[in-house]
């Protein structure tokens, strides 16, 4: 059984945006909408700043507190790859997901009332692909694999590398992994 995580090495990310770029066109977002984000924050005092580029989209949480407020079921951790997904017919779009998620990763498509999200690209992996926003990474700061397996590439990151996860304390266990993180006070 595979599970599936992705490590956001930041030393590596330029900002491009294309991720946000892939994924909107793989997944048909709205335009108003995101399933990941580019976050840059500035830090520190002039002359002695840092920038952080951070990425973020659904952390597929171990303990996903969408889960566990969904009133339909519609969304679910997927046993067979870990991913935290969503059965589009059930959501009824009542935001208890959008509300418990401390992430602030899902947003209600204007189109169809379903609250939507990263699906790490569930429909391509399925395939033997990668996520789009790994496949169109120019620098090759997204890396998504199967945790399960010691010699992948994730695998050998989170080994060699101290990597951090966003929000620690909410408890949710997120399956998506910083490397050179700001580390905050």
């Amino acid at each position: 059984m595979s599970k599936y995580v992705m490590v956001i090495d930041q030393r590596r990310c330029i900002g491009c945006m294309a991720c946000i770029v892939a994924c909107k066109a793989e997944n048909d977002v709205p335009e108003e909408h995101f399933r990941t984000r580019v976050i840059q924050e500035v830090e520190g005092q002039f002359p002695k700043l840092r920038m952080e580029l951070r990425s973020e989209l659904c952390n597929h949480c171990d303990n996903p507190p969408c889960v566990y407020n969904c009133p339909t079921g519609a969304s679910y951790k997927d046993k067979e790859t870990g991913m935290v997904l969503l059965k589009k017919n059930r959501c009824v779009g009542c935001k208890a997901c959008i509300a418990s998620c401390p992430y602030d990763a899902r947003y209600i498509d204007p189109r169809h009332g379903y609250a939507d999200k990263c699906t790490f690209c569930s429909h391509r992996v399925a395939k033997g692909k990668e996520p789009a926003c790994v496949q169109t990474c120019i620098g090759r700061s997204r890396i998504f694999g199967d945790i399960e397996d010691p010699e992948s590439e994730v695998s050998v990151l989170l080994r060699e590398h101290h990597f951090e996860v966003l929000k620690p304390a909410a408890g949710t266990e997120p399956k998506v992994y910083y490397i050179n993180r700001i580390l905050k006070g």
